[in-house]
């Protein structure tokens, strides 16, 4: 097998690009008036995590219920490798009843779909429709915070800790408006996600006495056009909080607001932190999500290589009006591979460089499993090697 593999592909595109660390200090003074009635905020572009505007990204906070953006990154990744399927029926727990807060109102044994607690989280913020999801994918409550846990320090979430699925207030509970934003852009890999955040208003228990009308809680996605997610969060402590996302002519964005007094001034200052995204900025595509790259071999799998493909879409950031410069694409396969390889599996990286210099990078996935090679299978591939030598 191939310990390490770099490949310099000739892709000489002619697109603008800005590093994304220089975003925050451009147009201050159009930035200032971003923001300006929160306690924290942060707005980045979805591909590239480009930073185009931040305040106290980085302070500690409660997240109230945009907590749920990471519970329903679990249950999007538990989907996509097949753990569980939209069909499966969940058991609603005594424990996962008793939550209180927001809530689609289970009764401890009434049975759901993974789609329809999927529905309650995303579009009610059920509190305990996110227990019984969790539950369902993990065995127990705290089985499935440590999940949360755990994925959060995968994701390299320097300043966030969870206690619950749900933003319910705890000691250290906490994250930041730049953590939201990263767990948003890890959710958003999952375009299926929006089918269901973007939705204004849907049904539960339908035929039924106890048909039950969903709302979504983020109304921006009923009066901002192109705005289909995430989460709105609030408590008394944290009080208004808000991880939104909106896509347009191609270029998506995600808005963080944390700690905003009013349900409208949490509005308003996201509604003018997508504008000034739009107004200034677009992107160029380079790659779609799942789209393949190259096979990389592997020594003791059942199959000799694996297929590579990029994890999520792929784009150029680049400043309206902005010179135009040409790119180059390295990618950089893992030095070792362990097996079994499961669909998803990071086994690369596909960096795009400007002159020398990185503007993204993205992690490139295993495409399907892998499964270890068995004894008889590792021999048959020793021997023919034999054979082949001269």
């Amino acid at each position: 097998m191939k310990r390490i593999f770099s490949s310099i592909l000739a892709v000489m595109i002619a697109f603008s690009v800005v590093s994304p660390t220089a975003f925050a200090n451009e147009d201050h003074v159009t930035v200032n008036s971003l923001a300006n009635n929160a306690s924290s905020a942060i707005l980045i572009e979805r591909d590239t995590g480009s930073v185009l505007f931040d305040k106290n990204a980085d302070e500690k906070l409660p997240p109230a219920s945009m907590t749920k953006v990471m519970t329903m990154i679990l249950v999007m990744e538990a989907l996509h490798k097949g753990k569980i399927n939209m069909k499966d029926k969940v058991r609603t727990s005594e424990y996962a009843a008793s939550m209180g807060g927001s809530q689609i109102f289970l009764e401890a044994g009434e049975e759901m779909t993974v789609e329809e607690m999927l529905k309650g989280i995303a579009l009610a913020s059920g509190n305990d429709a996110s227990v019984a999801l969790g539950e369902h994918i993990a065995g127990t409550n705290d089985a499935f915070v440590k999940l949360m846990n755990e994925k959060a320090k995968e994701l390299g979430l320097k300043n966030t800790n969870f206690e619950n699925a749900t933003g319910l207030p705890g000691k250290e509970h906490y994250s930041t408006a730049r953590d939201m934003a990263l767990m948003a852009k890890e959710l958003l890999k999952y375009e299926q996600i929006t089918k269901y955040t973007g939705k204004y208003e849907d049904y539960l228990r339908e035929n039924t006495e106890k048909k039950f009308w969903l709302v979504n809680t983020n109304k921006l996605v009923k009066f901002y056009p192109g705005v289909d997610g995430l989460k709105t969060g609030y408590t008394s402590e944290a009080k208004y909080c808000l991880t939104a996302t909106a896509k347009k002519n191609g270029m998506r964005v995600i808005a963080v607001v944390m700690g905003a007094p009013t349900t409208k001034e949490r509005n308003a200052q996201v509604t003018q932190m997508l504008d000034y995204a739009f107004a200034n900025y677009e992107t160029q595509k380079l790659y779609d999500r799942h789209q393949m790259i190259e096979k990389v071999e592997v020594q003791k799998g059942a199959s000799k290589t694996v297929q590579m493909q990029t994890s999520e879409p792929i784009s150029i950031l680049m400043k309206k009006g902005e010179k135009k410069l040409k790119l180059k694409t390295e990618i950089k396969i893992k030095k070792s591979l362990n097996m079994p390889i499961e669909k998803g599996d990071r086994l690369g990286t596909l960096v795009v460089k400007n002159n020398g210099k990185t503007v993204t990078e993205s992690a490139l996935v295993a495409s399907e499993n892998v499964p270890s090679a068995n004894w008889w299978g590792l021999f048959k591939r020793t021997v023919g090697k034999f054979s082949q030598t001269p």
